[in-house]
């Protein structure tokens, strides 16, 4: 798992081909610990879109054969219709960015939370306003709320990047229109076998929008719409009896979302069932498990006991 800094003046210039960089190192660093050819890699939201691009990257060096398999949660890659975010991405918009990590490099993680607050404004501004502020109650306790109000601080240029090449202009959708390790990738040219969800209600990754990548990839694929959104129809435990999702195991690749949903069944519960066995199939060897593996007992030593520096920054 990589957990990605919040970020501090400290990496205020780096970029796009730096995460790609960190996502390459963490599948290889992984490969020559476990002494595996390839490993399963997931990425979620803005990090599957780095990942497809870093997929794309290997695939272009002849390199691909690094990830067995590939996941993504809640990702999206063409940006055409990307929903209510693309309100945000006007030049007046853009130039407020500018202004607000003149200073440090650095945007606050409140500015984004505030943007994504207002795009669900009656639920995530509003309905704080009245149940706290005019009635006075106390927001109920929830895991997922304290995980939503954890937010982090972004490279000021990175991010301007990202919403222009990738919001605006669409660039990742052009074959050749982005370099990454000194080579133009092309996502079509990702055969890796993929894993696409995408949850119902998600206002930040439309469904619309994340099924394109059915489209753009070229090897074989699965996609699953999950109940709820961008956070809850992924952290969804089977346990928990929550929500549901639906499959479409037809013959044919459905040619559209709509023939999707149109042919799709519907299935209670966590969708996690479903791809644990999409992952068995794609390895089917399975390794016994012979105790917990001690941190820092590897070729790699332990940093720090969790949960590390990082965590702890603010």
């Amino acid at each position: 798992m990589v957990s990605w800094k919040s970020a501090d003046e400290s990496i205020r210039d780096i970029g796009m081909e730096d995460y790609v960089a960190a996502q390459v190192d963490a599948i290889d660093t992984i490969r020559d610990l476990l002494d595996v050819e390839a490993v399963h890699t997931i990425g979620y939201c803005v990090a599957g879109t780095t990942l497809a691009a870093t997929l794309a990257m290997l695939a272009a060096k002849g390199e691909a054969a690094k990830a067995r398999s590939v996941t993504f949660f809640t990702a999206q890659v063409d940006f055409e219709d990307a929903g209510e975010l693309k309100l945000f991405l006007g030049d007046e918009t853009m130039a407020s960015l500018q202004q607000l990590t003149a200073d440090t490099g650095i945007l606050d993680g409140r500015v984004m939370a505030a943007t994504f607050n207002l795009l669900r404004g009656r639920d995530l501004i509003w309905n704080y306003v009245v149940n706290n502020y005019l009635m006075g109650n106390d927001p109920a306790p929830f895991d997922l709320l304290h995980w939503n109000g954890d937010v982090t601080n972004l490279p000021g240029e990175w991010h301007r990047d990202y919403l222009m090449r990738l919001y605006r202009e669409n660039l990742l959708m052009k074959p050749g229109a982005i370099t990454l390790g000194g080579v133009p990738i092309d996502l079509t040219k990702i055969e890796t076998p993929a894993y696409i969800q995408a949850g119902k209600e998600d206002h930040i990754a439309p469904v619309r929008s994340v099924w394109k990548l059915m489209k753009v990839l070229s090897g074989p694929k699965r996609f699953v719409l999950a109940g709820s959104g961008h956070i809850a129809g992924v952290v969804n435990p089977p346990a928990a009896g929550k929500y549901q999702y639906w499959i479409n195991d037809g013959d044919e690749e459905p040619a559209s979302l709509d023939e999707f949903i149109a042919g799709a069944a519907e299935h209670k519960g966590s969708w996690w069932p479903d791809w644990i066995e999409w992952l068995r199939k794609q390895a089917p060897k399975m390794v016994e498990a012979k105790g917990a593996r001690i941190p820092g007992e590897g070729k790699l030593k332990a940093i720090e006991d969790a949960p590390g520096r990082y965590v702890r920054t603010r």
